[in-house]
């Protein structure tokens, strides 16, 4: 089995805003740094711009998303808490609303399944409503993420 992902975030600032250059300007680097990550595995993104900007899990076009899969909890952690994707997260409350619900989903897939986003919408749903389970969880959900919860104390 390998490990699938879900993260949306509500924009605050449309792409071609200055208050979120420094987020559109290294979306792609930070993402080449994902896929060059041991236990990478796949992520969704547009061919014309390589990143899954254009794509929409609901009518708001402000909702981006990034869907991908891993060999794991600890690769997807890896790149999560210890590269440059780390300061890019902390900053996020500059370029993102504040979620007043479930953002973030992982759940298990079949060696070469690539989930669309109306799968991962639906898994997301699941967490809001049901919690953290087999179908859906989330980093408290996922026993072996070690650097989640160093994270959390830090």
């Amino acid at each position: 089995m390998h490990l699938a992902e879900l993260n949306i975030g509500k924009l605050r600032y449309a792409q071609g805003d200055p208050r979120a250059a420094e987020f559109f300007d290294n979306l792609d680097r930070v993402n080449g740094i994902a896929e060059r990550m041991e236990g990478f595995v796949w992520r969704l993104k547009d061919e014309g711009s390589d990143n899954a900007t254009a794509f929409r899990i609901n009518d708001d076009p402000m909702v981006i998303s990034n869907l991908s899969v891993w060999e794991n909890v600890e690769a997807l952690e890896k790149y999560v808490y210890q590269t440059v994707h780390t300061g890019f997260y902390r900053k996020r409350e500059g370029w993102f609303e504040k979620p007043a619900a479930p953002h973030f989903v992982m759940w298990w897939v079949e060696e070469g399944h690539r989930p669309d986003l109306r799968e991962a919408a639906e898994r997301l749903a699941n967490l809001t409503q049901h919690g953290s389970s087999e179908f859906a969880f989330d980093w408290a959900g996922a026993p072996s993420a070690r650097l989640w919860r160093e994270a959390r104390c830090a």
